[in-house]
């Protein structure tokens, strides 16, 4: 393992997840109130004994550095997680595909002189021992290894679609079909491709050479590559993700494996790790998933004052630094730094940092991005017709999206937060879904950047927290 270099796919624009993505890559999306996307394949890939990681970036990749630069930093001789942005290093042009990505750095896997060199994505949530990968890799005496999960076919059309022979190597690979074939012998089921990779060097350098020279390719791994390599009778294997054992696990533990590609699925895997028992389990001390430690005080469920009832909470995850005060929080994701007031209610939603949700305000399936403000006595959730006449972004199955930074009155057009505004204005699908009449734009002194949490305590005003 300490001659296998690891480079992290992390340039991706999620545009599926918008308006979360409008400012942010969407490995850089937070997720489980205090993680990021990223921060589960990096704790992977560390878990697994690996010290040499590149993180390749291209969109919006400010936040990402940042929360890599602060907070994921190795120490040692060799050993790095280094941060590559979009160079142009083979001509005036950004990645063209993922594959590119890596031909564009093949510098870094040539003064590496490593063995093998793992391409993983950096936007899926999951937890995999990637040594085991790894040495399946080598006792197959592979070109290529492809990690594999059976999805379902309703489901497998956003994936690479695997066909593999009795020895488990693969004879066809299917890029995104709009009707993904079944498994044999398992109706309703597709083999998909997780987008993790273990290539050997030398292979994977000819390859992408080859490739590079192409007008005609679309230079990305799925579409090009992999074809490639099994149309030539490469030693291309899949591995089974479901084979594999982390450390710390029970016995006949599921596996699980997110693309957190859309809103429906991004909220449906926080709501699945904020369960009674959770299909992900964080607590693993054997597994840790590793983030940003945060200066902030311990989470505080109050009463907001005499003749205020308790806080209730339920069913829910709650992070460091924020206060439930005489309000009621059930299966709910609730980050840091966050403020729910007396007599709200809060249902079966994800709210992210710096949020702060006034008195009397109910809330039920929405997803707050950072620092928004629900003003009192606001209601989201109850009312579907109402809230998609009211509010731009609601996906099919109703969760209301909620731009960062917005601030939300009981009534009356939102305020969105003028940077966001600005970023959404660049991207017409989503500039298409704001209605007039339904928004205004914040004067410059309301940034998506600041907490909307405000003051934590008023004291001597009637006796109420907050």
């Amino acid at each position: 393992m300490k001659n296998t270099v690891a480079m992290i796919m992390a340039g991706g624009k999620g545009s599926r997840l918008g308006p979360l993505t409008v400012h942010r890559s969407k490995p850089g999306v937070p997720f489980a109130g205090r993680y990021r996307i990223i921060d589960f394949v990096l704790s992977n890939f560390i878990n697994s004994g690996y010290r040499r990681i590149y993180v390749l970036t291209q969109y919006m990749s400010s936040s990402l550095i940042k929360h890599l630069s602060r907070n994921w930093r190795l120490s040692g001789f060799g050993e790095f997680i280094e941060v590559v942005p979009a160079q142009m290093r083979m001509g005036e042009f950004w990645y063209r595909g993922t594959a590119d990505a890596v031909y564009q750095n093949l510098n870094l896997v040539r003064d590496a002189r490593a063995e093998n060199v793992c391409v993983f994505g950096g936007d899926h949530v999951y937890k995999f021992a990637v040594n085991q990968m790894e040495e399946f890799h080598r006792d197959q005496r592979a070109d290529l290894t492809v990690a594999a999960f059976p999805v379902p076919t309703d489901e497998a059309s956003g994936f690479g679609i695997i066909d593999v022979d009795d020895a488990g190597r693969i004879v066809n690979f299917i890029e995104k079909p709009k009707h993904p074939p079944e498994m044999p012998g398992r109706p309703g089921w597709s083999l998909v491709s997780m987008g993790n990779y273990i290539f050997r060097s030398q292979v994977l350098e000819r390859v992408l050479v080859d490739d590079g020279g192409m007008p005609s390719s679309r230079h990305d791994f799925g579409r090009d590559i992999i074809p490639r390599l099994v149309a030539e009778g490469a030693r291309v294997f899949v591995y089974d993700f479901a084979q594999n054992q982390i450390p710390g696990e029970p016995d006949g533990a599921a596996p699980y494996w997110r693309d957190v590609g859309t809103i429906d699925s991004y909220f449906t895997s926080n709501m699945e790790l904020r369960a009674r028992v959770p299909a992900l389990d964080l607590y693993n001390r054997q597994w840790r998933i590793r983030s940003a430690q945060r200066d902030y005080p311990p989470a505080r469920f109050v009463r907001a004052g005499e003749g205020f009832g308790p806080a209730e909470v339920d069913d829910s995850l709650i992070c460091e630094g924020s206060i439930i005060a005489s309000a009621a929080v059930r299966e709910v994701v609730l980050s840091y730094d966050c403020f729910v007031h007396a007599g709200a209610e809060v249902r079966d939603s994800v709210i992210l940092s710096g949020c702060d949700i006034g008195k009397g305000a109910r809330l039920r399936r929405v997803l707050l991005d950072k620092n928004c403000k629900i003003e009192p006595g606001c209601v989201i959730g109850e009312n579907p017709a109402h809230d998609r006449e009211r509010f731009p972004f609601v996906t099919e199955s109703g969760i209301v999206v909620i731009p960062k930074g917005t601030l939300v009155p009981a009534k009356g057009p939102f305020v969105l937060a003028n940077d966001v505004a600005e970023l959404i204005g660049n991207e017409p699908e989503l500039l298409g879904q704001l209605r007039p009449g339904t928004f205004v734009v914040s004067t410059q002194n309301r940034h998506s950047y600041e907490s909307a949490a405000g003051p934590r305590f008023k004291k001597f005003a009637g006796g109420e927290v907050g």
